[in-house]
């Protein structure tokens, strides 16, 4: 039966090898998404695996220990990792990525961090890492091509007394940073894209069941067995999709270099990073045509219990609306967190995580009756032939009308989520505004026991072209009543920061003389502080704020002149827009992935569609060949064909654009207590186009309505 099977779709007629082609077709667009999919996860975990080694923890070992401490520095709103380290005898390991560790004026850089040296002044950048370059690192430690990364060498005392410092004496896989955050974002947006690839394998597998049933069922009245069919069945599924998967591999290792470039995280990958495992390449080179064999042999059910049964059709059964209620227990189950956050980490996923399980599952069960719904609706209203013959289908069969279209919505849910979720917090905490006064001032930070600033300090920052003023903030030691935990005398607040109240001589202000989460105003009045005047030079130094220009060179060249003069700081002189750029950058980079997902999810949904609609039509030829005979215009039936896949497309996008929304902003008033910020246009631009070009692959299948609904078919049939 094999090989008559085998023989059936390479030798059955223009029909079976259309049909195998389109299967094969589709398997291949699936199939080759699943592997970008898969090698995309593997690349995160292998680019976060990277970016955790550059904070290796304490070891023990019988190799001399290595002291090693890492630093964060950033320049232009990027953000630099410096890794100091220090052997303590011969037998110390070496840095990954390096042929030898660095000794004291000495050091190694990333190609990206090299060019930067090179193409900026030394005041700016350079002066901060003073000794010879010993080479370049190599992409073992970097967690993308562009990472800007320093590994600087120094003496064991000297490493030893940095922030962080540990002794490490060897070098392991380090976990995936955040492991549980990561996996749980990656897991939602992989699931985003898989169950529309999937939705599409197996839609393609389907194409034409009833024509194959219809033809499996004469076999059974001519004598075969039901087990003789499943295996015909299973052989010409699996055939077209061994086929296509074989396509779908050459096409991801054609264009694996170009998807590695595109910087899905916010930093592109490097080209060996999209890698498969064993486990990957088996799970599509079995699962997927293994899948295929399964979606044959559903599609023959009712071919098992009759030959004839598939003659004699009846009308499903309609959904019901408790396919609601895992959805309505989502949203509840969000609302109810509004006000009763659980205040860890782990309980806050126990209640969100589930919570948007359920409505993800509630849409995808909730579908078939949504799309009952409306298809009634429209059939009540329906004032033209078209409309109300398209109604009725939906009207009678909606889980066949809402199958094609169900990973559309999962993908359009997932994803609103995801930016509507960023977008707010970009707007929260995103960085200063270019040109505003946030934008030009530099600050350092001082931890307790910090050393008295050098006398040449504010000199030196002064002399810096673009410098406007330098401003030491004391301590606060009435921290208990106070409102701000910094001191300053009223002389000394630069005017873009606001003024003393009437009749003080200090005043109590921000560390960075602007308020957490505010803007830096002239018209802020800071409290008076109980503090005397003459007391305020033997307080500790809380920080230093410097105010420029806002130019790039100024900004820069302050941070330069902190940093030689504090070494020591776990975090460099920084602009408070550094971490937020920072930050901001790298939820753009996970914005970008979601948009990704919406056009991939949309130009599947497009093809599942269109794969659907040939198949409709195939299988209807007749009943449309009869109505055109009857006088109905081919115009009519195309209406007919087009209305069946528009209208739940269009409606199940709207539902799941609007859930999502709801949902993203139930989670932010929950968890953060921000109110939901509308994505910007491009999102909305996005779904438009995509659902555009999904019509238009729906409207491309338009001139086979007429070729397979003609007179003959009627006659022959």
């Amino acid at each position: 039966m094999i090989r008559f099977g085998l023989r059936l779709v390479l030798a059955g007629g223009r029909e079976a090898l259309t049909r195998l082609l389109v299967i094969a077709a589709a398997v291949a667009i699936g199939s080759g998404l699943l592997l970008t999919t898969l090698a995309g996860v593997n690349a995160v975990n292998a680019q976060l695996t990277r970016y955790a080694s550059m904070y290796p923890q304490d070891s023990a070992g019988d190799a001399d220990p290595l002291w090693w401490s890492t630093r964060e520095d950033y320049f232009h709103g990027k953000q630099i990792i410096r890794i100091d380290v220090a052997p303590t005898g011969p037998n110390a390991p070496t840095p990954v990525g390096i042929p030898s560790t660095p000794g004291p004026g000495e050091f190694y850089a990333s190609p990206a961090m090299r060019d930067l040296l090179a193409a900026h002044p030394a005041e700016e950048l350079g002066d901060r890492y003073p000794g010879q370059s010993q080479g370049t690192i190599g992409p073992a430690t970097l967690p993308s091509p562009g990472a800007l990364l320093v590994i600087v060498g120094g003496t064991p005392d000297d490493v030893a007394k940095l922030p962080h410092a540990r002794q490490v004496t060897s070098f392991g896989d380090a976990p995936a940073l955040p492991e549980t955050t990561v996996d749980l974002i990656l897991g939602v947006i992989a699931g985003g894209l898989l169950f529309p690839v999937l939705i599409f394998i197996g839609t393609a597998t389907r194409l034409s069941a009833a024509r194959r049933e219809q033809r499996f069922a004469a076999m059974r009245l001519v004598g075969a067995t039901p087990r003789q069919i499943a295996i015909v069945a299973a052989v010409e599924a699996t055939a077209a999709a061994v086929a296509g998967t074989a396509v779908g591999f050459g096409l991801f290792y054609a264009f694996r270099d170009s998807l590695a470039s595109i910087p899905f995280t916010g930093m592109p990958f490097f080209p060996n990073d999209m890698s498969l495992g064993l486990l990957n390449v088996l799970l599509v080179a079995l699962g997927v045509p293994a899948g295929a064999a399964v979606a044959a042999q559903v599609s023959l059910r009712r071919v098992r219990i009759s030959p004839l049964g598939v003659t004699r059709r009846v009308t499903p059964r309609a959904p019901r609306a408790y396919r609601l209620i895992p959805m309505v227990l989502g949203l509840a189950v969000l609302f109810f967190a509004i006000g009763f956050r659980p205040p860890t980490s782990g309980g806050q996923t126990a209640v969100f995580l589930p919570a948007l399980l359920l409505i993800m599952a509630g849409l995808v069960l909730a579908g078939p009756w949504l799309t009952m719904v409306g298809a009634r609706v429209l059939a009540r209203y329906a004032s033209r032939p078209a409309t109300l013959i398209a109604a009725r289908r939906l009207a009678d069969n909606p889980k066949a009308g809402f199958r094609a279209i169900s990973g559309i919505m999962l993908a359009l849910f997932v994803t609103s989520v995801a930016v509507g979720v960023i977008t707010t917090i970009i707007a929260n905490r995103g960085p200063a505004p270019v040109g505003s006064t946030e934008a030009g001032q530099v600050s350092i930070h001082f931890p307790e026991d910090t050393p008295a600033a050098p006398d040449t300090l504010f000199t030196e920052l002064r002399a810096v072209t673009g410098v406007r003023s330098a401003t030491t903030v004391r301590e606060n030691p009435d921290m208990m009543s106070a409102i701000e935990p910094g001191l300053i005398a009223c002389t000394d607040i630069p005017s873009a920061y606001g003024r003393c109240a009437e009749g003080a001589t200090v005043a109590e202000v921000a560390t960075g003389l602007i308020p957490f989460r505010e803007s830096a105003s002239s018209a802020r009045v800071w409290p008076a502080a109980s503090v005397p005047l003459g007391d305020l030079p033997q307080l500790p130094v809380m920080s230093i704020v410097v105010d420029t220009d806002g130019s790039a060179a100024a900004v820069e060249r302050t941070r330069t002149v902190l940093e030689l003069a504090y070494p020591t700081f776990w975090v460099g002189p920084n602009v408070p827009g550094d971490f937020e750029s920072d930050f901001a950058n790298t939820l753009r980079g996970w914005e970008q992935l979601a948009n990704v997902i919406i056009i991939a999810s949309l130009a599947l949904g497009g093809c599942s569609l269109a794969v659907s609609v040939i198949g409709g039509l195939t299988e209807r030829r007749r009943p449309f060949s009869l109505l055109r005979l009857s006088g109905a215009p081919v115009r009519v039936l195309r209406r007919v064909v087009a209305l069946e896949s528009a209208v739940p497309m269009l409606a199940v996008a709207a539902i799941a654009i609007g859930m999502g929304l709801l949902a993203a902003h139930l989670f932010l008033r929950a968890q953060m207590d921000y109110t939901l910020v509308a994505p910007e246009p491009r999102f909305y631009v996005i779904v438009v186009v995509g659902l555009a070009a999904c019509l238009g692959v729906i409207a491309s299948t338009m001139p086979l309505l007429e070729r397979v609904t003609g007179p003959e078919t009627a006659r022959s049939e």
